[in-house]
């Protein structure tokens, strides 16, 4: 199981269920998701992304920390202690580097589950 507390601002994974930062959005729909690996070829992304889930219109995915707007101080935000910061993205989530490979390694065939 991969909890996302979108209260907390957290990601939750792996056997000891370690917690890790995160961004997230306005849109960031809460539930229970399969996650899936996506291959992208839009710039920023690293190569991939896990969806977890579509509207039809739009695909939510946990990815790497999106750094090309600099201006919206994402490294920053993301270390910060003040939770409101971290509410950033259109809806994705964003996680840092590390943690979204450790989350790929160990995680692709569990559930997902978002609360507030």
């Amino acid at each position: 199981m991969v909890l996302i507390n979108i209260t907390l601002a957290v990601i939750c994974f792996g056997s000891n269920m370690e917690c890790y930062p995160i961004l997230y959005g306005d849109r960031t729909p809460t539930g229970q998701f399969e996650m899936n690996l996506r291959v992208t070829s839009q710039v920023g992304y690293g190569g991939d992304v896990i969806q977890f889930h579509s509207d039809g219109e739009q695909i939510y995915a946990i990815h790497r920390l999106w750094t090309l707007s600099p201006q919206q101080k994402r490294e920053e935000r993301i270390a910060s202690s003040d939770l409101s910061r971290r509410k950033i993205s259109k809806g994705c989530i964003n996680v840092m580097p590390e943690v979204y490979e450790k989350l790929k390694s160990c995680c692709l065939n569990d559930r997902l589950e978002i609360t507030q």
